[in-house]
């Protein structure tokens, strides 16, 4: 299934009055990202993190839009902790459940709009597609993270952990949800992150 077959079927945003969801994935470990901040002159300042662990917290997100509605963001996340053989990604039947409370959440069809990522198009995320009739999916340009607005959500989020101090995956994850959070309640924000792709989104998509 991809991008030209559901243009021919007629299965637009605007035809299924749906939302349109943009859909990318992130990581943090332990060890913040790093950020700018104010300091005395010649005094550097110095962030001690841990060095114990494997830890990371896994995201998925999606921004989904709709013409007279609020621009939302709807995200899972998953704590892998090192543990032998526990996933360390994302799985099909995961993305699977993410869109399906999106769907439950936003009330109507959706058109998923993601990047070509082999879990995203490999023969069971197909099956799990064709199995969802309120779901209609284009595909990304390869090596095109510029034209994904949930990249925006991510850059904003590591930006916020940068000068913080995590000591367990417990407490990272618990700082990005609050992050998250906050910017769920921020449509103006998320409105922006669309616009710095350079997109014009409308009912037809495109």
């Amino acid at each position: 299934m991809d991008q030209g077959d559901l243009a021919d079927r007629g299965k637009t945003a605007r035809d299924q009055d749906a939302w349109i969801c943009f859909e990318d994935e992130a990581g943090q470990s332990l060890r913040p990202p790093k950020a700018r901040t104010w300091s005395r002159r010649g005094s550097t300042p110095v962030i001690t993190v841990t060095g114990k662990g494997s830890g990371r917290v896994s995201l998925a997100g999606l921004i989904c839009l709709k013409p007279s509605q609020r621009t939302r963001l709807i995200y899972r996340m998953r704590l892998h902790r090192g543990r032998r053989g526990e996933p360390k990604g994302f799985r099909e039947a995961d993305y699977a459940r993410l869109l399906d409370a999106a769907h439950q959440q936003l009330g109507g069809p959706i058109v998923l709009v993601w990047d070509n990522l082999n879990t995203h198009r490999d023969a069971l995320m197909r099956r799990l597609i064709d199995s969802r009739p309120w779901l209609t999916v284009f595909y990304l340009p390869s090596y095109a993270p510029e034209l994904n607005p949930t990249e925006g959500v991510w850059s904003h989020l590591k930006r916020s952990l940068g000068n913080l101090t995590a000591t367990t995956l417990d407490q990272l994850a618990a700082l990005t949800r609050t992050r998250l959070k906050r910017m769920q309640y921020r449509p103006g924000l998320l409105d922006a992150f669309v616009t710095h792709t350079g997109l014009i989104v409308n009912q037809e998509l495109g």
